[in-house]
């Protein structure tokens, strides 16, 4: 089967396009996961039709990754087809005070940009590592900003080939979710409305935000960023602290101790690690205070047994 299904991508992609069997501790930000049967990068809009009418035809099996910045696969691998969005889904564009940029374009390359077209608004995405894509899915945000607050609106494409574009209201932006994270539609771009501001002042303030990651957050260690989302009262890291979890460890994995709601891989560690030390984070929240922490991380593949 999984002979056919390269044989197809070979009749609409190139050849180094495909990749079988592809670790992917080389696509994710923890550095850790098995193979995926089949690895593709598509990268235009009638190539992605294409894989999704043979995918859904075929029933295989499917995930659309972005820079891997919040995603777990597990050891075991994936045995279906990972799709990475290529070179034009990595456009970025300004008109007057919009910046349109493609699913597949990194977060703070798409704030740079508009750093240097004097336009503010997406200061607060410099330091996020993912793509436009996955922050509009998941409506990304840090330090007081999130993309519901720009999104102008949304191109997105159905597993039929159809493309929409739905606009913000539409989209129905929540604490780290938005209409589209459970249905079938992939992001292929983004509108966004920004203001008109003073380049220097931008870039300081970039630099400010930059200079309380490396400050607060263990940048120098791999991991998908901010482990959990924010229970609703309360700060994850501080209830992790709290419970004396700081740095605990399973196996390779650990919470860090620089801030307690980053589980980081300090080298050696599995995805089976990393989701272990989530569980019993979460048990251990859980039992002492009553609250549930929720993954803010993608779990991709089997994490049984």
């Amino acid at each position: 089967m999984s002979k056919a299904l390269e044989e197809f991508f070979r009749t609409i992609l190139p050849e180094d396009h495909i990749l079988m069997e592809e670790p992917m501790e080389r696509h994710t930000t923890f550095r850790v996961g098995g193979p995926a049967a089949c690895f593709i990068t598509v990268d235009t809009r009638e190539q992605l039709a294409k894989v999704f009418s043979y995918l859904q035809k075929t029933g295989w099996d499917f995930f659309v990754v972005g820079n891997g910045s919040n995603l777990l696969v597990s050891d075991k691998g994936y045995r279906g087809v990972i799709v990475r969005l290529g070179e034009d889904f990595k456009q970025i564009r300004v008109n007057q005070d919009r910046l349109i940029a493609g699913a597949g374009a990194i977060l703070a390359a798409a704030a740079q940009a508009a750093q240097q077209e004097g336009l503010t608004g997406l200061e607060f995405a410099a330091g996020i590592p993912g793509t436009l894509g996955g922050a509009v899915r998941m409506n990304a945000g840090a330090y007081g900003g999130e993309m519901a607050q720009i999104v102008n609106s949304v191109e997105v494409m159905g597993m039929d080939g159809e493309i929409l574009q739905l606009d913000r209201e539409t989209m129905e932006f929540g604490y780290r979710t938005s209409a589209i994270k459970n249905r079938p539609y992939v992001v292929l771009s983004a509108e966004m409305k920004l203001k008109r501001g003073d380049r220097e002042d931008i870039a300081r303030l970039m630099q400010e935000l930059a200079g309380k990651r490396r400050e607060k957050q263990p940048l120098e260690y791999p991991s998908a960023g901010s482990t959990f989302k924010r229970p609703e009262g309360y700060f994850a890291g501080k209830l992790i602290m709290d419970a004396g979890l700081r740095g605990k460890s399973c196996g390779g994995a650990q919470i860090s101790e620089k801030h307690c709601g980053f589980i980081i891989n300090k080298g050696n560690a599995t995805a089976a690690d990393v989701a272990r030390l989530i569980r019993e984070t979460v048990e251990t929240v859980q039992d002492k205070f009553g609250v549930t922490l929720e993954p803010e991380v993608i779990f991709l593949g089997d994490f049984s047994g």
